[in-house]
């Protein structure tokens, strides 16, 4: 058993200072804990420094472009409209980093938190609790909570280490408008990130593996995300494995399987998350990860080592800003004698593309597989008023329902607004209402809304 002679005694240790992290602190702090926060890069995670927030700020400035490109459809003249990157960019750099600033300002000055900047390893278990180490500082407590997210996985291409690639990370601080960027992956991520450089300027390929983009939603959605990138001007290439990877006097050169190859000036890859755990030293407190980095837990979000918590992308349960935060609220209701579980949590989430995806529940293919008797009814977004009134048409509304409890089961709200609408849903899927209960609503015109009743008046049964 480690010597506890150096190490600095706290009631509980936070590593991560992400979306869970400082609430569970705080909470501490009040009922008048000594807390150590553990942070080796800056506070607010992934989602405030290089996910959600700065990418939809710059998502803002791209759709206003977009707008102004196609105001002569409303009648509204603007010229040709060009984008200074630069601006755009600051723009995103100051709303991040006044965020940043004031999150970091005002867990620094809380009493009975001690702020520790440096990356946290676990030393071992002692009398005192566990320990970690952040540099040459000790500290131990009894309860240890772990959320310390993930970074962009790094695939084994060839010639990928010779190259200056961009993640998700690099690319929000470029100084220039890329000429062209190639982008290796067709999730969320990629087809984001590639849509507002597209509106920004660049010219954008993306290079996908699987035989469609988005491939984890219904064929139906990830079709349409195809068809109105395409119209944007994106180059998309599925079913298409890389090689290899080279540098070129104008860039980088992406050679494909099939023998061909594609030039651009920037190269992004996207291909999907790395948990951060491989820095926390797991071993020396007990606590095994699967192959892929990943912690388990329970429903109160415990691991198999008394007194840790991992809690975000690293335990499974949802690698979304909104699900690490609700891991944070149910860990204090744990705390305080509660019983909120994530177990059962009904997965919903959102691509922000323009027009955005929202989705809940099971996928299409997921409900054929649950062995359900399911009821399907699937609406074309330019036949909803609203849409057609903005002259933002792309998408459709997909809606199933259990045929025997007449609950939902899942939706998918692609377009305008679509990120906002499928909560409707979802609302009602977390208080296990009937579906009838949004086919009798009364909606207010016009609106997206308003369609729900009729497209949940025109549910049938999945053909086979």
């Amino acid at each position: 058993m480690p010597s506890t002679s150096t190490a600095e005694p706290f009631d509980a240790i936070v590593v991560g200072a992400g979306q869970a992290g400082p609430g569970i602190a705080t909470t501490l702090v009040d009922q008048g804990r000594r807390v150590a926060l553990i942070e080796q890069d800056k506070v607010g995670g992934t989602c405030l420094n290089r996910g959600c927030r700065p990418t939809k700020a710059l998502r803002a400035s791209a759709r206003i472009a977009h707008l102004a490109r196609t105001a002569g459809q409303h009648g509204v003249c603007t010229g040709e409209v060009t984008v200074d990157f630069g601006a755009a960019m600051a723009r995103k750099d100051a709303l991040i980093d006044g965020w940043v600033d004031g999150y970091t300002e005002s867990l620094g000055h809380t009493d009975g938190l001690a702020l520790i900047h440096g990356q946290g390893r676990f030393f071992g278990s002692s009398d005192r609790g566990h320990e970690m180490t952040v540099g040459e500082r000790r500290v131990a407590a009894p309860h240890v909570f772990l959320n310390v997210g993930t970074r962009a996985a790094v695939p084994p291409i060839a010639g990928l280490d010779t190259v200056p690639w961009l993640d998700n990370d690099r690319v929000l601080h470029l100084d220039a408008l890329p000429h062209h960027l190639v982008i290796l992956g067709g999730s969320y991520i990629a087809l984001e990130i590639g849509q507002m450089f597209r509106r920004f300027g660049s010219a954008v390929t993306i290079i996908e593996r699987a035989e469609r983009v988005a491939s984890r939603e219904d064929v139906e959605i990830s079709t349409e995300v195809a068809r109105f990138l395409v119209a944007e001007g994106i180059a998309l290439r599925t079913s298409t494995a890389v090689e290899h990877v080279a540098a070129t006097a104008g860039g980088i050169r992406v050679i494909t399987g099939d023998g061909q190859h594609t030039d651009g000036s920037h190269l992004l890859v996207a291909v999907g998350r790395t948990p951060n755990t491989d820095t926390l030293n797991l071993a020396a407190v007990g606590i095994d990860a699967d192959d892929r980095g990943y912690i388990h837990t329970d429903g109160h979000l415990r691991t198999a080592v008394d007194g840790i918590w991992a809690l975000g992308d690293i335990n499974a349960r949802g690698a979304f800003t909104h699900t690490s935060y609700q891991d944070y609220e149910i860990v204090v209701d744990n705390l305080k004698g509660g019983s909120r579980t994530a177990d059962g949590r009904i997965p919903t989430y959102a691509m922000f593309t323009d027009p955005p995806l929202g989705r809940v529940g099971m996928t299409e293919a997921e409900a054929r597989a649950s062995g359900r008797r399911v009821l399907k009814a699937t609406f074309p977004m330019h036949d909803v008023t609203r849409a057609e009134l903005d002259g933002e048409t792309d998408g459709l509304i997909s809606l199933l329902v259990d045929a025997d409890t007449e609950r939902f089961l899942g939706g998918a709200t692609l377009g305008i607004t679509g990120d906002e609408i499928v909560q409707i849903v979802t609302a009602l899927m977390h208080a296990d209402a009937p579906y009838r209960v949004l086919a009798e609503m009364l909606p207010i015109h016009p609106t997206v809304a308003e369609f729900f009743p009729t497209i949940l008046g025109k549910l049938e049964p999945l053909a086979d």
